[in-house]
């Protein structure tokens, strides 16, 4: 390869920047946060909350994201997964890396406190802090329990999207980060199992590392049974109706019946399976909400 060549391969494009924001990951974040917004109201949001409100927690949760990919540029060059990552093969580097998600944090704060209020954009970097220093600078290296603790920041968006809509905290968004909550484990647990060699090369100590993989599957499937109890809550405490109580049941008994085959080693790629499913589950779980928040509107 030419000097010229190698030069170009390893020049940052404004696609390596959009990558280390975790687009995807960020989009499903703001799913979570829009039915939030739309949950907390019976009138309609105002436009500025849903645009600016949103790409403001957008922002955040990209900047955060971009300092994951640095913290963990050792780790994701030892990893199938991970190993093309900007940062890791040389494309963007850390110092521009800070300064970019520097940039999309304090842009993100700035639109919270324009168009929001004080309490979501406080919520909002404490999630930020939450995810970026405690989660990816210590939680992920120092204890398996590592993605339940740090979950709570994964788990704000619904909060912060209330929050942006009414300025105060009440039990419902609490419940919606809570069923988020619940859902981590056994999303993340589902692919540290199929990753499993790839985290104990990088010395990550995962579940499925430090406890096995048995252990581990038997977490998922409690895990999601305790999904599957906290989902009906919503229903329980009359948020939602039953269009959302047949779908939480539909959607939860799919997600225990792929844990189930995961526990029980029936097909190959189980646990990426299981792992893809979740991601669908809980993209359903909110649109359900959704369509019947909207639905009883009507009634």
């Amino acid at each position: 390869m030419t000097t010229l060549t190698r030069a170009h391969h390893n020049q940052a494009l404004w696609r390596d920047y959009l990558e280390l924001t975790k687009p995807k990951v960020v989009v499903l974040m703001l799913i979570t946060s829009l039915v939030g917004m739309f949950l907390a109201t019976r009138a309609g949001v105002p436009w500025a909350v849903l645009v600016f409100g949103n790409l403001g927690i957008a922002c955040c949760a990209g900047g955060a994201a971009v300092v994951n990919h640095v913290v963990d540029r050792r780790i994701d060059a030892l990893m199938a997964r991970t190993h093309k990552r900007p940062i890791a093969v040389g494309r963007v580097s850390p110092r521009a890396a800070l300064i970019f998600a520097l940039i999309l944090a304090l842009s993100g704060q700035a639109l919270l406190l324009a168009f929001t209020n004080q309490l979501t954009a406080w919520l909002t970097l404490a999630s930020l802090l939450g995810y970026a220093v405690i989660y990816t600078g210590f939680l992920k290296r120092a204890t398996p329990q590592n993605i339940v603790i740090g979950g709570l920041a994964g788990a704000a968006p619904p909060l912060l999207g209330w929050v942006a809509v009414t300025g105060h905290v009440s039990a419902e968004p609490l419940l919606l980060m809570l069923i988020i909550f619940a859902w981590t484990p056994p999303h993340f647990w589902a692919l540290a199992i199929h990753r499993k060699e790839e985290y104990a090369k990088a010395d990550i100590p995962m579940l499925p590392v430090t406890h096995g993989e048995h252990y581990t599957k038997v977490h998922i499937v409690f895990y999601t049974l305790i999904l599957l109890a906290v989902s009906l809550l919503p229903y329980v405490i009359q948020m939602s109706g039953p269009l959302y109580l047949l779908c939480a049941l539909g959607l939860g008994a799919r997600f225990l019946q792929w844990t189930w085959v995961l526990y029980r080693g029936a097909r190959p790629h189980a646990a990426m399976n299981t792992f893809k499913y979740s991601i669908y589950y809980l993209f359903l779980l909110f649109i359900a909400l959704l369509v019947d928040h909207y639905l009883l509107l009507t009634l």
